[in-house]
């Protein structure tokens, strides 16, 4: 009897089909271990692998069958990346925890639609050739992810395929062409190639198993050798950032800055301290404290640090401003609040102000009105402030530009590409990630904003609350990180650049061309004709049978 491997079990084969719990149960297997590579190590290796696996099996399954593998593989990555979202909510949202882990189940059940979606697509293709699968698979698994991060209102690109791939210097530098969106049809290809390598067929098995062989061989020299050739970046300046380390708070009381004025007192203390860097740049992050210039307390302190550091101070804010309501058929001038922010000169004059454009759905803002009463009986601390409308860009002495982005802002590529576009020289993201503790979500967010510097060949200033706090040159070094949980300063090195990358030029091109290509594949599908049903065809037969079917 001739020897089987593993994955003949995973396939219909002659006398009986392969049981459909067989397959779930390796496609929620496979889910669940691609989080490794998000998680705890790091290990980037299950992203290369995970994906191959959820491919084989739902070539031959029954449609419904794949879409609910493509379905459990998302459904229990999210459940086992994304824990953290529980646990925010419900020690910082006003939820109970039950609450919270419905919040979840709901997002990994959007995500496990969407997987699912992608796979009864390779499906389909896989009845016409497996080949025809494969080769279309790193398409699709691209459209299907610009497709998560363009969701209406709650689009959530976050932990992306493309990400562990990054964690490689020489690898990272792709994204100054295509975005992330390369390093995810990068790692999805070779998935494919993994999955064709194994389908199926005694044909050639030795020339399969080289190819893949040979592909594996080219990716480790690149990622391992050309991480030397990586230019290093030199830096002219300092930013002097400090990091507040407040508690997280959901409401401040009146008597706020009484209370705390020690703690004020100590971050003067870090802001102005002597360094033989000579800082030319003050940051502080986005923080859990009400800091507005609407409070004398704040406006007057902010004002005088400037002055005494004798140069520009970026903070964030809550930015308090008169908008019309248009609700009424009689308009008028309503309070609004934005998370905010301020850039202040050496003179103590407020002259630049970023309105957060991305807000956080369910966090900062209700996203669909039709739910009001829904969310408001969840938690009383959700919405609250207003879009900001303009990816605006300030200016520092020496005619020099910036772009600021906030929190969440820093997982949407296509966004964050536009202060570069309008002519950004320096990116600075500032940033509470103290709602998440100590769980993989900080180190996952500084992962996601490494990537925007490289995408755009920018230095980035991150400043947070409590940790990640870095520097990022434009080739995606990390520099002068601070410890979490500790309040504490760093010179972070920085510089301008005012090149301009292929991405920051045409932004999303490559997935736009998943999405076009995949379109093209699945519609092909519908077209009447003879199904080709081998595993596995060799080159002249594939073309053969492609010509038949059509």
């Amino acid at each position: 009897m001739a020897e089987r491997n593993w994955t003949y079990y995973l396939r219909p084969h002659p006398g009986a089909e392969t049981p459909a719990v067989f397959r779930l149960t390796y496609a929620a297997v496979s889910g669940a271990a691609l989080s490794l590579s998000y998680t705890g190590f790091y290990l980037s290796l299950y992203s290369w692998l995970c994906i191959g696996i959820l491919l084989i099996v739902i070539f031959d399954a029954r449609p419904r069958v794949a879409f609910a593998c493509g379905f459990v593989h998302a459904f229990f990555f999210c459940l086992t990346s994304l824990p953290w979202i529980a646990t925010v909510l419900a020690l910082h949202g006003g939820l109970s925890r039950a609450e919270g882990w419905g919040i979840l189940l709901l997002i990994a059940a959007v995500w496990g639609i969407l997987t699912g979606s992608f796979a009864w697509c390779v499906q389909r293709l896989a009845q016409r050739s497996v080949l025809l699968a494969c080769a279309g698979a790193p398409f699709l698994w691209v459209a299907f992810e610009f497709a998560r991060a363009h969701l209406p209102e709650i689009g959530f690109p976050w932990n992306l395929l493309g990400y562990p791939a990054s964690n490689n210097l020489a690898l990272l530098q792709v994204t100054t062409v295509t975005g992330i969106y390369g390093l995810s049809f990068l790692v999805a290809t070779f998935n494919a190639l993994l999955a064709w390598a194994d389908a199926g067929s005694l044909r050639a098995p030795i020339r399969r198993i080289a190819i893949l062989a040979g592909a594996a061989a080219l990716i480790s020299v690149v990622s391992f050798g050309g991480e030397y050739l990586v230019p290093q970046a030199s830096a002219h300046h300092y930013a002097r950032a400090v990091q507040p380390n407040f508690p997280e708070a959901l409401e401040y009381p009146p008597d706020w800055f009484q209370t705390h004025i020690a703690d004020l007192d100590e971050m003067e203390r870090l802001s102005l301290g002597t360094s033989d860097r000579q800082p030319d740049l003050l940051l502080w992050p986005e923080a859990p404290a009400p800091f507005s210039f609407e409070y004398p307390q704040f406006a007057q302190r902010a004002s005088s640090l400037a002055v005494r550091f004798h140069n520009p101070f970026v903070v964030g804010v809550i930015e308090l401003k008169q908008v019309t309501d248009e609700s009424h058929s009689n308009s008028h001038a309503v309070p609004a609040q934005y998370n905010s922010a301020v850039l202040v000169d050496a003179h103590g004059q407020d002259v630049f102000t970023y309105d957060k454009v991305h807000l956080v759905p369910f966090g900062e803002y209700e996203p669909f009105p039709l739910i009001h009463s829904l969310v408001a009986s969840l938690s009383s601390e959700v919405g609250g402030f207003r879009k900001g409308t303009n990816y605006a860009v300030g200016q520092l002495p020496g005619g020099f530009k910036f772009g600021t982005f906030i929190c969440y802002e820093a997982i949407f590529p296509g966004e964050v590409r536009r202060f570069a576009a309008k002519g950004a020289q320096l990116f600075i993201n500032i940033s509470n990630d103290g709602w998440f503790g100590r769980s993989a979500a900080p180190e996952q967010h500084l992962r996601m904003a490494r990537v925007r510097a490289v995408e755009n060949r920018r230095w980035l200033l991150r400043v947070t609350n409590n940790g990640y706090t870095a520097s990022i040159d434009p080739y995606g070094r990390i520099l002068s990180p601070l410890p979490p949980d500790l309040r504490s300063a760093a010179d972070l090195p920085y510089d301008f650049r005012t090149d301009e990358t292929i991405y920051t030029r045409f932004g999303d091109w490559l997935a736009w061309l998943c999405v076009i290509v995949s379109v093209i594949l699945l519609a092909s599908t519908f077209k009447k004709g003879n199904i080709v049903r081998e595993e596995l065809l060799v080159p002249s037969e594939i073309s053969r049978s492609l010509v038949t079917s059509s």
